[in-house]
């Protein structure tokens, strides 16, 4: 038996017309759910009439965030098609794979992208363009939404249907497109309704990419479901978010970041005097959490409600609930409702004892059916169903998840697994710190070491030695990093995840 896919705008443009479904801060623009239908109808009449786009058929974006960015994923749902999100920081070379991938029918691009664009359309990989403005002034895309009729389009899907692709980082080799069904959004709702609240009276501020899982999926899909509001940031600003997240007038309930976004706030000379007492709920996620961040924020009453998710899980495997964060710390939370995981060995044996680190697999409706175009990755990456995270991970006697690292980033000492993440939440206790990373670097004697990338606070000063001496007096001596690099700011992608990548070429 399957299960049909219901319009969620239409639902709330006919149940409460009047309230408020997104702010734009860029633009200015803000839209009801029934002006929101409207928009969305017309867009998609516009691009089945204009574009002859239809069900499968592959639209892509690529535009900063912006209202438009909802939009076309609803106008898709309208019409069957398969909204494609692309990352606006990669190079023309990059999105020239992405692109070639997944074969998009158009490709609707924001003004400051035109040279990107149109590199694209030379290379014969996607037929047609369509221009927008953020600032919502005149464009193609504004025309073709004001041309179109109002008529809401109809077309058959059921969960099993793909409504997104969604491009991996690609932190390590080419990016692979995660199919992303409808059934796996709907279940990421219904998963985000217990820990983290969600619901109609939500407010919902946006801070992460739209391009990227964390940015759409949480919270920002799950409101327009709920029939909550949207604030869109065009990028993130650590000032003018804690200025929004205090602004009574605004009323914001949830936040999704990555540590890195907590951490540049925690560092911003108003974070003491911000009243952010009407946030609900903090999610944190996309990378391992620092202790003395979650401590930092403690002290402000402020729990981080963890939650451990990838784009294949649409996202969320795991959450911590506001009563358990500060109960919990370090712990990525329970198991969401409607999944299950699993501690595996790297020989696919099951670790049955608390407290073994294995990887994680996850397995229930949010998970992804495959990757785009990938059907030999498809054969490793799955087992009787159970996705293979690829992340290090143990649960507690009490079934709470403790994510330790990514098993790419762990390197081995001495015959010893050292994963990053520890040794990085011990120098964070050094308060000149910053930002810290540990990578591993090649040893005659141990075959890898550990090396600490240290961004050091403004102001403040911090040699090698007192690093290295701290280390010696908190972690055993095969996790102790051998050396230190201070530099000016640390690379991240686009989400805020740090590049390891990057530092080990420059180490």
């Amino acid at each position: 038996m399957t299960t049909k896919v219901y319009d969620w705008v239409a639902y709330h443009a006919n149940q409460a017309p009047s309230r408020l479904a997104c702010i734009d801060l860029f633009s200015g623009r803000q839209y009801t759910y029934a002006q929101m239908q409207e928009r969305t109808a017309r867009l998609a009449n516009g691009l089945r009439q204009q574009y002859a786009i239809s069900k499968g058929d592959r639209v892509a974006a690529l535009t900063n965030n912006t209202s438009d960015c909802l939009e076309l994923e609803f106008a898709c749902m309208k019409l069957g098609a398969i909204y494609v999100p692309l990352n606006w920081r990669l190079s023309v070379p990059e999105l020239e794979y992405i692109v070639g991938d997944c074969a998009p029918k158009i490709l609707i691009h924001e003004d400051v992208f035109a040279d990107e664009a149109e590199a694209l359309k030379a290379k014969d990989i996607v037929a047609e363009l369509l221009d927008l403005r953020a600032d919502g002034k005149a464009s193609g895309y504004e025309a073709l939404i004001e041309a179109a009729g109002t008529d809401n389009p109809e077309v058959d899907l059921d969960h099993d249907d793909l409504w997104v692709i969604m491009y991996t980082s690609g932190t390590t080799g080419n990016p692979k497109g995660a199919m992303i069904t409808y059934g796996m959004t709907f279940w990421n709702v219904i998963n985000a309704l217990t820990p983290h609240r969600v619901s109609e009276d939500m407010v919902n501020l946006v801070v992460l990419p739209l391009f990227h899982t964390g940015g759409l999926n949480c919270y920002a899909n799950p409101a327009v479901h709920m029939g909550g509001t949207n604030i869109i940031v065009r990028s993130f600003d650590p000032g003018e978010c804690l200025k929004l997240l205090s602004d009574p007038e605004y009323g914001v309930t949830h936040m999704l970041a990555v540590p890195t976004n907590y951490l540049f706030m925690s560092q911003h000379p108003t974070f003491e005097q911000c009243d952010l007492s009407n946030v609900k709920t903090f999610g944190i996620g996309g990378a391992p959490t620092p202790r003395e961040m979650i401590n930092t924020y403690a002290k402000r009453n402020i729990g981080l409600q963890q939650v451990f998710g990838m784009t294949e899980t649409s996202p969320l495997v795991s959450a911590l609930t506001a009563e358990n964060a500060m109960l919990k710390i370090g712990s990525a939370g329970l198991p969401v409702l409607h999944n299950q995981v699993k501690i595996m060995t790297e020989n696919g044996e099951f670790v049955g004892t608390p407290e073994t680190v294995g990887e994680l697999w996850v397995k229930g409706p949010n998970i992804t059916p495959g990757y785009w175009n990938k059907p030999e990755v498809n054969e490793t990456a799955f087992t009787d169903g159970w996705l293979h995270t690829g992340d290090a991970a143990y649960l507690d006697a009490e079934g709470f998840i403790y994510i330790v690292d990514r098993w790419k980033d762990m390197y081995i000492s001495g015959g010893e697994n050292v994963y990053p993440a520890e040794i990085e939440n011990v120098i964070y206790q050094l308060p000149q710190v910053g930002e810290v990373a540990i990578i591993g670097v090649p040893d005659e004697r141990w075959g890898e070491v550990g090396k600490a990338i240290i961004v050091v606070k403004p102001g403040q000063t911090l040699e090698e030695e007192t690093v290295l001496k701290h280390c010696a007096d908190k972690l055993a001596k095969f996790k102790q990093p051998q050396s230190v690099k201070f530099i000016d700011e640390i690379p991240h992608n686009a989400t805020g995840k740090v590049l390891k990548r990057e530092l080990r070429l420059q180490s």
